[in-house]
């Protein structure tokens, strides 16, 4: 097996969540038939998180680190580790073990036959507010925009590299990673997977930030999809 992984991890005052993720994530690497490691992200935390992040990175060579001088958001953190991955295969998953780092194995047979494999949190273990806003803003942009996907947000990835960094991001396009995949002529595979309660902190996101920010961004997707430029070249001299 030639691939190898690198899985993003966003942190942003995640300072209870961090020792049982490096837990978790250190299972995974010591039983993976692939190769891999953990680039941390840290996303202007005012916490411990980045002193917990570079006492991990000093003491395991499977990890590395990058740390914003501030706060730039989700999206920021998942494009600085595109930008830094040096693998043929990139991932990304949350601090907040909602989503088990275990699952990965799930989705490596799928390469290199799929270009992105995709999560779908099974039985999501959110509170009602958090379950119904993400199920209308899933619904309102598959009826915007048509990708098929059914879960677009699930914190959960494995992509080819080389897609992950063509993608034309800004601010708010990680809910659309999968859409932008295909947009490049990708091949996306859907797989479900388990989701848990919080294991510790608290979310970062509410009613507010969950619905009126993907209604905007969905806008902005179709508006950058309908100017994509895609190519394919028949000929060359040379």
């Amino acid at each position: 097996m030639n691939e190898e992984l690198t899985v993003i991890i966003p942190v942003y005052n995640e300072e209870e969540s961090l020792p049982a993720f490096f837990e978790e994530f250190d299972r995974l690497i010591s039983t993976s038939e692939m190769p891999l490691k953990g680039l941390l992200v840290n996303d202007g935390s005012r916490d411990t998180s980045l002193a917990m992040i570079k006492e991990k990175c000093a003491n395991s060579p499977a990890y590395d680190y990058i740390s914003f001088d501030r706060n730039y958001g989700l999206s920021a953190a998942i494009k600085a580790g595109f930008d830094h991955c040096t693998t043929s295969l990139v991932g990304y998953i949350d601090a907040d073990l909602q989503t088990h780092p275990s699952d990965f194995q799930l989705y490596l047979p799928y390469f290199p036959e799929y270009d992105m494999v995709n999560g779908i949190r099974s039985k999501r273990q959110d509170s009602i507010v958090k379950k119904l806003s993400s199920k209308f803003a899933n619904a309102y942009r598959r009826f915007m925009i048509n990708d098929g996907i059914t879960d677009t947000c699930c914190p959960l990835k494995i992509m080819k590299t080389e897609y992950a960094r063509k993608m034309p991001f800004f601010t708010g396009m990680h809910r659309f990673m999968p859409a932008l995949v295909q947009l490049q002529g990708g091949q996306v595979k859907q797989v479900p997977i388990t989701h848990y309660p919080r294991h510790a902190g608290t979310s970062k996101y509410h009613l507010l930030n969950r619905l009126i920010g993907p209604f905007f961004d969905t806008l902005a997707f179709r508006w950058m999809r309908s100017r994509y430029i895609r190519y394919r070249v028949a000929e060359r001299n040379r």
